[in-house]
């Protein structure tokens, strides 16, 4: 696990050096409190660490479940375009559904954000899938 991480870790030091564009409304944690249907989200896994976070560089990175996960990500009005995200690939049966339905929201390319006080929404290019987070 230690050797994922560090990869991991490695990896995104190297995006960084690479990615431009960056966002200080979006750059902090982020907390998982909804994902999936948008006219129905599903409540994220109680009692389970969900972080998302954002740098000013341009690089997000958390974990919805036991899996770490990163790329870069470039901001363009009111859209996010997310790099192709590196994921460790444990799997753990509690968080699983939450897990592959937020990194397939996330790996849509470009989502669609609004920021509403302390609650940031994404939602899929075609509309049907959101993540809704709250600031940590």
């Amino acid at each position: 696990m230690k050797k994922i991480t560090l990869l991991l870790t490695f990896f995104m030091l190297i995006m960084a050096a690479c990615t431009g564009g960056s966002s200080s409304a979006l750059a902090g944690e982020w907390k998982l409190v909804s994902y999936g249907d948008a006219s129905n989200p599903t409540p994220a896994v109680p009692n389970v660490d969900t972080s998302i976070s954002f740098d000013e560089k341009g690089q997000f990175g958390g974990t919805v479940g036991c899996n770490s996960f990163g790329a870069g990500y470039v901001v363009d009005g009111d859209q996010i375009t997310f790099e192709p995200i590196l994921s460790t690939m444990m799997f753990c049966e509690e968080t699983s559904p939450q897990e592959s339905a937020v990194l397939a929201i996330l790996s849509d390319a470009t989502v669609k954000f609004q920021l509403n006080g302390g609650q940031l929404t994404l939602t899929s290019a075609d509309g049907a899938s959101v993540v809704v987070l709250e600031r940590k």
